[in-house]
């Protein structure tokens, strides 16, 4: 499985069979009646059933593809080292640590050293997110009030 370290964009190529493919697992899937669909791979005529909740993830890869979209799978209960959680927010270890002890984020210890769950790391990511894209629609009301900014 690709981890958090090896995401790639995907090529021109890929995105083109990507669109194609996302479209008819869409239509597909709206017709499916079975929780285990099966499915046949064309060029060695194999049957294979697949968890309709996999094929609906299939189908969240390729949408995410066909955008041409980064993307990885990553296991929810992964737990990352404070580094790798630190390069996910692009900010330094030590920044990341302080964060840590300030209790913005849950973190376990394993005798001397932290754990942080993936799922945290990326929730925190996306309020940080939230916040700033707040800040900056505040300051573009402020520069409008001002006479600073065009909309």
């Amino acid at each position: 499985m690709e981890t958090y370290n090896n995401i790639n964009k995907p090529s021109k190529d890929e995105q083109k069979v990507a669109i194609t493919s996302y479209d008819a697992l869409a239509a597909v899937l709206k017709e499916l009646k079975s929780k285990n669909p099966e499915i046949e791979i064309e060029e060695t005529q194999e049957r294979i059933k697949i968890p309709l909740s996999a094929l609906k993830l299939l189908g969240d890869i390729l949408e995410a593809m066909s955008q041409g979209k980064p993307f990885s799978l990553v296991p929810f209960a992964t737990e990352v080292t404070t580094q790798k959680a630190a390069e996910m927010l692009g900010c330094s270890r030590p920044h990341f640590v302080k964060l840590l002890e300030e209790g913005e984020i849950d973190f376990t210890k394993v005798g001397k050293h932290r754990r942080i769950k993936f799922e945290d790391v990326m929730e925190y990511k996306r309020k940080m997110k939230a916040v700033q894209k707040q800040r900056i629609i505040d300051i573009m009301k402020s520069d409008e009030a001002l006479g600073l900014y065009d909309s």
